[in-house]
């Protein structure tokens, strides 16, 4: 098991330049875990799509289905004490520490390429590259 956060999610099943390393990934270790936050992440990011008609409507539909697919029953409440101790500790948003959190409780790495996630927590996050 692993974290990934929902940027990792949308390059596996959108296509961008990180696509064949999301799949790469995937097929390593396909069971994904995420912090509840990220269907609110990916509904916004999708809706950008949507409206630079890079989706269609039912398109946007068909992709939050397959993504709410990849993560069920590996989405988790976070402790929101522990959130804020990371933020605290970081200059990183609560919406990544919440990924932070809890992939420190599951004892696994969040997988990310969010450069401020990485250089301030080494410990728990590691680069999509380098998977």
């Amino acid at each position: 098991m692993i974290v990934v956060d929902t940027n990792v999610v949308a390059y596996l099943l959108l296509p961008s330049k990180y696509s064949p390393h999301a799949g790469a990934l995937f097929k390593r270790d396909p069971e994904w875990a995420a912090p509840i936050l990220w269907r609110s992440e990916f509904r916004s990011l999708l809706a950008g799509y949507l409206r630079r008609k890079a989706l269609t409507f039912d398109q946007m539909l068909q992709v939050q289905a397959e993504a709410e697919a990849l993560l069920a029953g590996n989405e988790h409440e976070v402790d929101f004490r522990r959130i804020c101790e990371l933020v605290r500790d970081s200059d990183c948003s609560a919406y990544d520490c919440e990924f932070v959190a809890l992939a420190a409780r599951l004892g696994v790495k969040v997988i990310t390429m969010d450069g401020e996630l990485l250089k301030a927590f080494p410990k728990h996050a590691k680069a999509l590259l380098a998977t």
